[in-house]
């Protein structure tokens, strides 16, 4: 039995982005983007690749906010009308499995314990190990070539 679940960003702290016109979207730092390629366009709500042609939103996120050296923010994709991905422990969203990820691993204190690269097809295994050392709060995956954050994995 797997001992890790992922959680996808909550579609509730997005939606109403997708109303601002363009100029009220750039005064936040967001572009309107449309998905010109797949895969290229991975959406943190649904944890799936947009489909070309899709509409997302381009937008800095805060996905380390607490109060520690590690605070970070950077950019994600959000796809419009998109649903909170739901997974069962030990499921494994294709958009990471298709790529090669970071992953970092946080203690209680918000400070990284352990990190390693990964290949996604493997990431199952590495989210395993991080996970054997009883110190590991939780994790953050990253897009290893970007940098972009995915989501966050916890133990199931």
């Amino acid at each position: 039995m797997h001992n890790f679940v992922f959680r996808a960003l909550s579609d509730t702290d997005f939606a109403a982005l997708f109303e601002l016109d363009d100029n009220q979207l750039a005064a936040r730092g967001i572009e309107r983007v449309r998905a010109d390629a797949k895969p290229g366009f991975p959406c943190r709500v649904s944890l799936c690749d947009a489909e070309i042609g899709d509409e997302l939103l381009l937008l800095p996120f805060e996905h380390q906010p607490e109060a520690s050296p590690y605070r970070a923010s950077g950019p994600i994709f959000v796809g419009r009308g998109a649903k909170q991905g739901l997974f069962a422990a030990g499921e494994i969203p294709a958009s990471v499995s298709s790529r090669m990820i970071s992953l970092r691993a946080y203690d209680s204190r918000h400070r990284i314990v352990h990190a390693d690269v990964c290949d996604g097809a493997r990431i199952g295994a590495g989210i395993e190990v991080a996970f054997s050392n009883s110190a590991v709060a939780y994790l953050h995956l990253h897009n290893a070539k970007r940098g972009c954050f995915a989501c966050r994995v916890d133990r199931a």
